[in-house]
C-alpha cells in the first residue's frame, strides 16, 4: 500500500495523537494546493488558530508512524527469519 493511500482515519489519529498532548482543542488536517494553503492559513490566523505547515515528505513520515503503530504485534522476530525473508524476494 502507498503512503498516498493510507486512509483518512490515520490523519485523525495522527492528529489526536500527536497533538492532543499539547492541550489543543482540536486540529484538523487540510491538503490541498499552495494557493488553497496560503487561504486558509490566513483564515486560520484571522481566527486566532495556531498554524503548522508541514511538507509532503514530513506528512509521509508521520503517516508511515501511524501506520507502523497500528501494525504492530508486540511479537520478537530474529534477525534469520527477517534475512530469509528478504533473500525470498
Amino acid at each position: 500500500m502507498l503512503i498516498r493511500e493510507i486512509p483518512e482515519v490515520i490523519a485523525e489519529k495522527m492528529i489526536f495523537s500527536n497533538f492532543a498532548k499539547r492541550n489543543f482543542m482540536g486540529a484538523i488536517v487540510i491538503r490541498t494546493d499552495k494557493h488553497n494553503t496560503r487561504i486558509l492559513r490566513e483564515i486560520a490566523k484571522k481566527f486566532g488558530a495556531n498554524v503548522l505547515n508541514i511538507n509532503e515528505e514530513q506528512f509521509e513520515d508521520i503517516s508511515l508512524g501511524i501506520l507502523m503503530d497500528e501494525l504492530k504485534t508486540g511479537e520478537n522476530v530474529s534477525r534469520d527469519s527477517i534475512m530469509k525473508k528478504l533473500h525470498k524476494k
